[in-house]
Order: structure tokens, then C-alpha cells, then sequence
């Protein structure tokens, strides 16, 4: 479930919501601030409950690594990445298109690093 609300949303919904009718820059910024905030709470409760599920048992490190690389890029995004984008999309929203921010394509590299870590999570579990 976790890996299909990160594709769903940062992967689809995100870049699709700027190219719908009538959604402006401001606009796609309120909606997205929102949903991120929104997709990073259920992040947080999948990444707590998955933890504690495999750590309360014998597992191999693989599978350890990778959800903790998971987690950790969870973690990076919304403690170092995510500030920087509010305080950017704070400034959009308040007129202030003039410049594009670094800490977005940050963001995007480790929504991937995230997704292949759940991947990887993932055909653990199944082998």
C-alpha cells in the first residue's frame, strides 16, 4: 500500500494536477501542500507499523537495509527537504514566482530512492 500511494501520488497525481483546466500555479501548490502532508502521515503510520512487525521478529538484513533506507529518505523528506518547499510554495502563494527551488528535485530523487527501497522491501518479503 505504501509504494502505491507514493506512485499514485508523487509519480501521477502530482504533475497531472498542474495540466488540468483551470488550475493554476498557486492553486496546484494549496492542493499539493496538502496532499503531501496528507500522504506523509499515512507514510509515517505504514512506516511504523511495518518496523515494528519485522523488527519484533527474525529477519534477514536485506530486508532490514531496505526499509531502513526507506524510512531514512521518509525521514530526510519531511525533517531537511519538505521546510524548504513550504517556505517556497509560502513565497509562491504570496506572489513570489521569480524563482525555482533546488529542494524540490531533492524531493523527487528521494521519492525514488524511497520507491526502490519499497521495491526492494518488497521481493524480500515475497522470497
Amino acid at each position: 500500500m505504501w509504494i502505491g500511494m507514493v506512485l499514485a501520488i508523487s509519480f501521477v497525481e502530482a504533475p497531472l494536477k498542474f495540466r488540468a483546466p483551470g488550475v493554476t500555479l498557486r492553486i496546484g501548490l494549496g492542493i499539493g501542500r496538502l496532499v503531501f502532508r496528507a500522504l506523509n502521515v499515512f507514510e509515517y503510520v505504514f512506516a511504523v507499523v511495518i518496523s515494528v512487525a519485522l523488527f519484533t521478529h527474525e529477519t534477514p538484513t536485506s530486508l532490514n537495509v531496505a526499509l531502513c533506507v526507506a524510512v531514512g529518505a521518509l525521514l530526510t523528506q519531511t525533517i531537511a527537504v519538505r521546510p524548504l518547499l513550504s517556505r517556497r510554495t509560502t513565497a509562491v502563494l504570496e506572489g513570489d514566482e521569480s524563482r525555482r527551488s533546488k529542494a524540490h528535485v531533492t524531493y523527487v530523487a528521494l521519492e525514488v530512492v524511497k520507491v526502490a527501497a519499497l521495491v526492494c522491501t518488497g521481493v524480500v518479503l515475497v522470497d
